[in-house]
């Protein structure tokens, strides 16, 4: 039975949401092509049909998972800026991986992939860093803050204490807001 180009365009879109979700709460590398297909319902075999490898998919995600972050929007004002660093450095997106930024989960392994899905963050984060830069009307800054909201994500899920978690994040957005002070 042959498969309507909509119907394959559909299940595809499936795959790649249900992979990313899953790759930011347990891992992309450890999670094979019969577990992704598993959790849409579907058997391994099919995957090949929709992707030429795992590498392939993981590009993919990962442009799909940086492209649709509320932080890539393009420039955006100071006010807004700040209101969006604020919810990202909150408990709420540090408690849900899954439904957040992928760059905390995944950023390990997007170091260790292949060139493509490397380039693919890459240009992600230029784009990132170009807006933030005419935002703030600092560059240094812009690739300081980026480096400061992903690093706390990532020491904070790595602590199972909920108060330190806070004061990461507490601290975290103190500098951010210093950052804002010093570049107005």
């Amino acid at each position: 039975m042959r498969y309507s180009t909509e119907h394959k365009q559909q299940t595809r879109d499936k795959l790649l949401a249900s992979s990313g979700a899953l790759a930011k709460r347990g891992g992309f590398a450890s999670t094979g092509v019969a577990g992704l297909m598993k959790a849409i319902g579907l058997t391994g075999g099919a995957f090949y049909t929709h992707f030429p490898s795992k590498d392939d998919l993981f590009t993919e995600v990962v442009r799909r998972e940086l492209c649709n972050s509320p932080l890539a929007q393009g420039t955006v004002d100071r006010k807004r800026l700040k209101r969006l660093l604020d919810q990202y450095l909150s408990m709420a997106h540090l408690h849900n991986p899954e439904g957040g930024c992928p760059l905390p989960p995944l950023g390990v392994e997007i170091a260790r992939a292949e060139r493509p899905v490397r380039e693919e963050a890459e240009h992600w984060l230029v784009h990132l860093h170009d807006a933030w830069s005419l935002t703030l009307g600092d560059t240094q800054q812009a690739w300081a803050l980026i480096s400061q909201c992903v690093g706390a994500l990532v020491v904070g899920r790595m602590l199972a204490s909920e108060p330190l978690q806070a004061q990461v994040l507490q601290a975290s957005r103190n500098q951010v807001h210093k950052a804002f002070d010093e570049t107005e």
